[in-house]
């Protein structure tokens, strides 16, 4: 009987709000000119990774493995900017603070996909990367076109799982005080700290689930150059360890750019100031897509060469282009 009266006590005190408070950056000084950045960021990125996977689908040349792991990168980038910058942009330039429970679980299923994507992606580019350097003569054998989309697939799918279950474990939260989230976006670790009931399972999952998409791919990327790293030293003259080696610089310039503002805020966020939490966070989420391809022209060559061929054959097709000289 007490059992039961428990039950009924709890089904009352039940409450699911109709909507939430976004307060990341109110108060904060001057902040109408980060938004003003955003904006700018959100443009380049748009560019940046629409011109990355055109180049990619035009050029034959650009169709190995690796580039269909690069492919998934910029597409994911665009995604991620696109589902984050226009709404934080929209919530806190038009005042546009409460946002329906739905939604904000529809918010917070979105962003956390793409980014969560944007660690796995780096992952598919490390295990190409340490299987080319580890079997050379065997790397076209090993790693094919459809063992590189099933990595991506199985990838795209753990990241959705894992954020549905999040969104399925606060549905089971009664928000009877506060619908205010002290975040820039529907954040799930300031969503559930909101709750009036039992929130260890929402704790207990989020700690598991920050193992897996931050722990085990920064082991896997930080093994697998260690692996390449051994590799390169098997090379008998120094020049050309650094010739091999700068054919990587880009891609642990991905890997630094996404992984160490996110560790650095996690670790240190409880003792820094609040808004300079949520700046950082924020900049940990937006930069990355926009530097992303930039990095990636600058430092292959191979899409430098298809960008500067593509041009080259656009202007010679446009209109005046083969005119003869005087």
């Amino acid at each position: 009987m007490a059992l039961i009266n428990s039950a009924a006590e709890n089904n009352i005190t039940f409450v699911q709000s109709a909507y939430f408070i976004i307060s990341g950056f109110i108060g904060i000084p001057n902040i109408r000119y980060y938004f003003v950045f955003l904006c700018f960021i959100y443009i380049f990125s748009v560019v940046g990774n629409t011109l990355v996977m055109i180049v990619i689908i035009l050029d034959r040349m650009l169709r190995s493995p690796k580039y269909i792991a690069v492919f998934n990168l910029a597409f994911t980038d665009l995604l991620s900017s696109s589902a984050l910058v226009p709404k934080v942009v929209d919530i806190f330039l038009f005042n546009h603070y409460y946002v329906s429970y739905n939604d904000c679980l529809t918010f917070m299923f979105f962003c956390f996909t793409f980014i969560f994507m944007q660690g796995f992606n780096l992952v598919v580019l490390s295990f190409d990367r340490v299987m080319a350097i580890m079997y050379p003569l065997h790397y076209q054998m090993r790693v094919s076109h459809k063992l590189i989309l099933s990595l991506i697939a199985f990838f795209w799918l753990l990241a959705i799982t894992l954020i549905l279950i999040a969104a399925g474990l606060l549905t089971r939260l009664s928000f009877c005080k506060s619908v205010v989230i002290q975040s820039y976006f529907c954040d799930h670790g300031p969503m559930y700290r909101l709750g009036c009931n039992d929130v260890t399972p929402n704790h207990a999952f989020a700690g598991s689930a920050l193992v897996i998409i931050l722990g085990f791919p920064l082991a896997f990327i930080v093994g697998s150059y260690c692996c390449i790293g051994y590799s390169l030293s098997k090379i008998s003259t120094f020049r050309e360890r650094v010739k091999a080696f700068k054919t990587y610089t880009g891609h642990l310039s991905l890997v630094a750019i996404y992984f160490l503002p996110f560790t650095f805020v996690y670790m240190f966020g409880s003792v820094i100031h609040p808004n300079a939490r949520i700046i950082s966070l924020s900049m940990s989420t937006v930069l990355p897509p926009m530097l992303n391809p930039i990095i990636y022209v600058l430092q292959t060559q191979e899409i430098k060469q298809s960008l500067k061929k593509l041009l080259k054959t656009r202007l010679c097709e446009s209109p005046g282009g083969n005119l003869p000289r005087d």
